[in-house]
């Protein structure tokens, strides 16, 4: 569900979201600290169908658009159960956020913003629908975070704005969100490094990046020598994507020193 507006001004919805939970966190939970605020119509706790462990977060239903409001205003990154919740307006329809549009990511932040410096950041540019910074399985902040805002225009200005802005102890980067969908298509047609493996011990350094620099400028040619192993491995960084991709059709199974090599265009882990 939307936020909708009149005349311009936000007219909230009476359902909240709540994230961060903590998997002992119950609907009974919620509903002492949230029915202090207003009158609270339903709560419900998501659970997974088959072990009905909370997934940690839950929607709030208030009977009236005010109390919900107020609840935003007066409840988020407020701890409970010993850890801060991440409250926003419930978005139900998911297309909303896959189009981008109002989406802003961030990166480069500092360890010590949190959801709540980064909505107080950007909450001075318009109505926000979301709010979040990626953490890891410890609550630490990875160093990238997205705000999503009702309007295209409040996320044109916060970009305009903020993008090489001091935060905390660091200049951080802000741009238009891209859906995954269209980030992989930009890494296809862009990528610039090249993954080697079945190197023979005995070529050098400068062979290695003798062999690749015939392609193309070569920025970061790198062998990595473990004791013991009978091959070794390698990226080689081209300044490139055109002299990347002729290197890897190139030198795929050709041999350098006495071994056929392995190249393909480096990927992640995953």
């Amino acid at each position: 569900m939307s936020t909708p507006t009149v005349a311009g001004k936000p007219t909230p919805s009476a359902s909240l979201y709540v994230g961060d939970l903590l998997p002992e966190v119950s609907e009974g939970v919620l509903f002492e600290i949230f029915n202090h605020v207003g009158s609270v119509s339903s709560i419900r706790v998501c659970r997974d169908t088959h072990s009905r462990r909370s997934l940690g977060y839950a929607y709030v239903n208030f009977l009236n658009a005010d109390d919900a409001e107020r609840a935003l205003d007066t409840l988020n990154n407020t701890p409970i159960s010993g850890k801060p919740c991440r409250i926003m307006w419930s978005q139900r329809d998911p297309t909303m956020r896959r189009t981008g549009l109002g989406n802003v990511f961030i990166k480069n932040l500092d360890p010590k913003i949190t959801h709540k410096e980064l909505h107080d950041t950007f909450s001075q540019f318009g109505n926000i629908l979301s709010c979040k910074v990626a953490v890891n399985e410890h609550g630490e902040s990875k160093g990238y975070g997205f705000v999503h805002f009702e309007f295209q225009k409040s996320a044109e200005e916060a970009i305009k704005t903020v993008n090489d802005m001091l935060l905390a102890s660091k200049r951080v980067y802000v741009g238009p969100f891209q859906p995954r969908k269209v980030r992989s298509q930009q890494i296809e047609t862009s990528w610039t490094n090249v993954y080697v493996k079945d190197i023979d011990p005995e070529v050098t350094d400068e062979q290695f990046e003798a062999a690749f620099a015939a392609y193309g400028r070569v920025t970061s040619p790198v062998v990595v020598r473990k004791e013991g192993q009978t091959s070794y491995y390698g990226f080689v960084n081209f300044d490139k994507h055109e002299d990347a991709v002729k290197a890897v059709e190139e030198l795929h199974g050709k041999k350098l020193g006495g071994r056929e090599i392995f190249c393909c265009r480096a990927q992640k882990k995953k």
